[in-house]
């Protein structure tokens, strides 16, 4: 089993001002990584070096982020193209979503994840093959399911 993890949750394992967010953040990130299982596009890495590097404060020095960027290369991100974006147009109009979350969705199909790990998106809500989680309202226990 893959889990797409959305940039939102990155941002929260990087982000201090909530500490409970933070830490369910970084459960989930350690839990992919033990399992590898985790996966992302090339658009949820740029979302959050923007926003570790912009956004948060304190915010991390951008070699800093290009360092978190490049170990999450691991979990081979899929790269936006003419094929993801046409699939995130038909996500757009079967489910009324914003442009970004469907490249998200998207991406998240074209990768075969039966999870999309994301705070943005409504929880427990079924985008085709893809089931939205929420990282503060799951259970990590998910993972050892078939």
């Amino acid at each position: 089993m893959v889990v797409f993890v959305d940039a939102n949750v990155l941002i929260y394992s990087e982000d201090g001002r909530d500490p409970a967010k933070q830490q369910a953040a970084l459960r989930w990130i350690d839990a992919l990584w033990r399992r590898q299982c985790g996966r992302l596009s090339t658009q949820t890495l740029g979302e959050f070096y923007v926003n570790v590097t912009r956004k948060i404060r304190p915010a991390l020095p951008p070699g800093e982020a290009r360092a978190k960027v490049r170990r999450f290369t691991a979990w081979q991100p899929w790269q936006i193209d003419a094929s993801t974006i046409e699939s995130a147009w038909a996500v757009e109009s079967r489910f009324g979503l914003h442009h970004w979350d469907a490249l998200v969705v998207a991406a998240a199909q074209h990768l075969g994840c039966r999870y999309l790990l994301s705070e943005d998106l409504a929880h427990g809500m079924q985008y085709g093959s893809v089931q939205v989680l929420s990282p503060f309202r799951s259970d990590l226990s998910l993972l050892d399911a078939p």
